[in-house]
Formats: C-alpha cells, structure tokens, sequence
C-alpha cells in the first residue's frame, strides 16, 4: 500500500506546474509593491509623483523598477506628455484591470481574517520557539 502511494505522489502533478504561467503569476502578484501600484492605480490614473506619495515607503528606486515590470508585463501603461519638462502618467491596462477583483478580494480576506492569523501565531508561539 505504502509503495501504490508513493508511486501515485511521483507521478502526480506537483501544484505549481500544472498550469504552465501558475508559478510566475504567483510571483508576479506575489510582490507586495505590485499589489500596491495596482491598487492605487485602480483609482485612477496617476502621476509618478502621486504614485510614490500614496504608497509610501517604497523607494524611488523600487517604484521605477516595479512600474518598468508592471508596463513590460502589459499590466500599466506609461504616457509620456510632450511638456517642459516632460509629464508622465500612469495607468493600469484592460490586462492590469483584471487584477483589480482578485487583489480587492485578497485584501478583503485580510480585513475580515486576519485577526483570526494573529491569534493562531499568538496561541502557537511556544511551537516555534520551541
């Protein structure tokens, strides 16, 4: 029985490559940057500058690097305004939209069970220290 059991393990899927995108949408949603660009921008369209303030403690560096992967990705689309100096907006794609439910519910979960987290790490605190 034990031998059937390992046999049906190694030949079963694993979890991140049954689909063949899964493991690199969870690391793409994964960063806890790209949720936050995406929430800001589902607000709305944004300037850099409006970016950097709502979102807070990322680094400018971070922020550049995040749109750059979310615009590559077709996720936010940059407009580039023809002023002096120039003027650049952001804003998330039909593509990055999509992603706006999904990450809404996400953060919802957290809102409504998370407590429930903190407790479990609270009563559970001995198991790890241990």
């Amino acid at each position: 029985m034990y031998v059937a059991f390992i046999l049906n393990m190694a030949q079963s899927p694993k979890i991140l490559n049954t689909h063949p995108y899964l493991r690199q949408t969870l690391e793409l949603i994964s960063d806890k940057w790209v949720t936050a660009i995406i929430y800001v921008l589902s607000q709305g369209t944004k300037r850099y500058g409006q970016l950097h303030r709502e979102i807070g403690d990322v680094s400018q560096r971070m922020l550049t690097r995040t749109l750059r992967e979310l615009e590559r990705d077709g996720l936010v689309r940059r407009t580039v305004y023809p002023t002096n100096p120039p003027t650049v907006e952001y804003s998330l794609t039909s593509l990055g939209e999509t992603l706006v439910e999904p990450l809404r519910l996400l953060c919802q979960w957290s809102k409504d069970h998370f407590h429930e987290v903190e407790a479990a790490r609270e009563s559970n605190k001995n198991c790890i220290d241990s």
